[in-house]
């Protein structure tokens, strides 16, 4: 079942022989972590909030379903579409983990693109 076998982790835990292929989904490269140490297997910047949607979010302590929506707005973009579409396509294969450095991944475009990985 496409998608079916998707986690949410936060970059900064150590990798897990079961994460499966490991999706970095940030914009930028968490700080202080080295490459190694991460072990991402791939980065499709694409896929990450417009900088205007998370300030936005972040600075106005926005509702949560608001940035879905925007989101999932942005997401529907040629190039956000196709990185989604390549992370599709890796759930395909197995367990797909989304890491994050957003200290609550739950409330986070990590649990936004889950939703849509698992629909």
């Amino acid at each position: 079942m496409t998608g079916s076998d998707v986690r949410v982790r936060r970059v900064y835990e150590p990798p897990s022989a079961d994460d499966g292929t490991r999706v970095l989904v940030d914009r930028l490269w968490p700080r202080g972590l080295s490459k190694e140490a991460a072990r991402v297997d791939a980065w499709p910047k694409d896929l990450t909030p417009s900088t205007e949607l998370r300030r936005w979010y972040h600075a106005s302590s926005g509702d949560f379903e608001e940035f879905a929506r925007r989101y999932e707005s942005e997401l529907a973009a040629p190039q956000a579409a196709a990185a989604l579409d390549g992370v599709r396509t890796l759930t395909e294969a197995g367990r797909v983990t989304l890491l994050t450095a957003a200290k609550d991944p739950d409330h986070s475009h990590t649990a936004v693109l889950r939703r849509l990985l698992l629909a």
